[in-house]
């Protein structure tokens, strides 16, 4: 009997700023059993893994109990994939002034279990590669259009995580320079994620809206109510303003995934998140600016595929994607 068949089951943790939802996984990407807790509210780290570990027995035991899991991965933001950290993770108050040894905890919590961890949007990418639409390839780039742009790459088979395990933030290479670039949560101007995430198409409708008279039926909302699905809404109606925006958002992120491609030559770029709901409205921007810009060399070679791993489970397959490679 293999290791797999003695221990058949991997947990995933898709530790969020406001929620850390767990899940049993099988090696077919079958959910098993889930809890939740908050993620805030605890002042101490050791508080957090204490309450997690709690809120995660009673489904081990369904199980059949620990002996039954292979391994357990992580997906959170500012998390080290080689040192198994969180680093000063500015939603979580418990690592938002240093580096917590967030999978070493756990581990020593659940009796030795092995822990790896990466950051969400390379967890997003590995359950891609292990469940969803990139299942088979080895050179590929999920992209994640949230309330930020994330990103995780895939060269030959592999994770690319850089040096010092934080490599493949696309979403904050700069696309528009100088004093026109619009400012990004990161500190810097001009990053995609400014312009191409779920607040950056809320913020680019309030912009057109601005400088315009279009007619348009997001005039009838509060500009700083207007959200990337009230867009989406709109164009859905036929609205020209907003099918504009989504002109302008996937223009730019068929330009930027045309320079991507110059440094891994992806099979495919996947895309994950709410703003993919919007469909061709986004897609077709995006090939199309792609096709016009992307080096002859790499023309007709990537597909644009959407995720179809339901959202409310995605970011927990992903993260258990890491513990089978544990």
């Amino acid at each position: 009997m293999t290791d797999n068949t003695l221990k058949p089951y991997v947990i995933g943790l898709d530790l969020g700023g406001t929620n850390s939802v767990f899940g049993i996984v099988d090696a077919r990407g079958e959910i098993k059993a889930t809890t939740a807790i908050k993620t805030g509210g605890y002042e101490k780290v050791e508080d957090y893994v204490k309450a997690a570990v709690e809120a995660l027995q009673p489904i081990i035991d369904t199980v059949g109990g620990i002996d039954k899991i292979k391994a357990m991965g992580i997906g959170a933001p500012n998390a080290n994939y080689y040192n198994g950290t969180i680093e000063f993770a500015p939603n979580l108050p418990w690592a938002h002034d240093g580096v917590v040894p967030l999978a070493d905890l756990f581990s020593k919590a659940l009796g030795g279990l092995p822990v790896g961890m990466t950051n969400d949007a390379n967890a997003a990418a590995l359950g891609e590669m292990t469940y969803g639409v990139a299942r088979g390839m080895k050179n590929f780039i999920d992209v994640t259009l949230g309330t930020g742009v994330g990103s995780g790459i895939v060269i030959n088979g592999q994770m690319v995580y850089g040096c010092d395990g934080f490599a493949g933030e696309l979403g904050h290479v700069t696309m528009v320079r100088g004093k026109e670039g619009r400012i990004c949560g990161c500190g810097r101007t001009g990053c995609l994620e400014a312009y191409c995430s779920a607040t950056g198409v809320a913020r680019t409708a309030r912009e057109f809206l601005e400088k315009s008279d279009e007619p348009s039926l997001l005039r009838e909302m509060n500009p700083e109510d207007i959200t990337s699905y009230d867009v989406s809404v709109a164009a859905g109606k036929g609205d020209k303003l907003a099918l504009r925006v989504y002109e302008f958002t996937g223009k730019m992120l068929g330009e930027a995934c045309a320079d991507f491609a110059a440094f891994s030559s992806p099979e495919a770029f996947v895309f994950f998140g709410g703003l993919t709901k919007a469909g061709d409205l986004i897609m077709k921007p995006i090939q199309k600016a792609y096709d016009e810009h992307v080096l002859r060399t790499f023309k007709g070679k990537a597909k644009f595929l959407v995720s179809t791993l339901d959202g409310s489970s995605a970011a927990v397959l992903g993260a258990s994607a890491v513990a089978w490679d544990m």
